[in-house]
């Protein structure tokens, strides 16, 4: 499958290394430049590329950027995608530490809501939660006793089966976490965030969340 990666952080990377471990045709893209992906090409075989041709032929693009530099991604990031390309969020709001204050977030509406209404077009949240070196060393067969799972919510079903389907390649059970409205319940501060429970613990961790963000979550 061709996979497009936009930003080659700690998530980024090690997506990028995994998938192309798998066989997944990856291109790789940073706000810096494909000649800083250098390393990171010539480890993994994947290609680098700017951010404008990462999703070109590809059926899953990856958005992995701080919330604060979505907006800054360039317009038309999704042309040449597949006209069914899933596209995954992994992005967290993280106002104290890092983004600023975002009005529309601090007013209800959800990140990944957000994240979609800036690039113009729906997203599948996945992986904010998770531990980037989680993704190198937890992933486990099919049907591993206690395999680690992760939340995955958005509004397209197929877009979210593929979505689980790669996760379930990359070693990892999956948990329906419903629509992109209720993706709050997988944002910061959540039981579910950083829980690195089976499908059984994420399902629960998922039911107990609240809507109300905490003080360390807001701006």
């Amino acid at each position: 499958m061709k996979i497009g990666i936009i930003g080659a952080g700690n998530i980024g990377g090690n997506l990028t290394r995994r998938l192309t471990a798998l066989g997944h045709d990856v291109s790789v893209a940073n706000s810096r430049g494909p000649e800083t992906l250098k390393d990171l090409a010539e480890e993994t075989g994947a290609t680098a590329v700017t951010a404008a041709e990462a999703a070109r032929g590809a059926r899953i693009v990856v958005v992995t950027v701080p919330l604060k530099s979505v907006p800054d991604l360039p317009s038309g990031i999704l042309d040449g995608a597949t006209d069914d390309v899933a596209v995954i969020d992994t992005g967290n709001y993280y106002p104290q530490q890092r983004d600023g204050r975002i009005a529309a977030v601090e007013d209800g509406l959800t990140e990944s809501r957000w994240t979609e209404q800036q690039i113009g077009h729906p997203v599948i949240k996945a992986f904010n939660g998770t531990y980037a070196q989680d993704i190198l060393d937890k992933g486990r067969p099919q049907g591993t006793p206690g395999r680690q799972a992760l939340p995955v919510a958005g509004d397209d079903p197929a877009a979210k089966q593929a979505v689980r389907d790669l996760i379930d390649q990359l070693g990892f059970d999956t948990v329906d976490a419903g629509g992109l409205d209720e993706s709050w319940r997988q944002q910061p501060g959540t039981p579910v965030y950083g829980n690195r429970g089976d499908a059984q613990a994420i399902t629960k961790a998922l039911a107990d969340a609240s809507p109300e963000r905490t003080a360390e979550w807001r701006a």
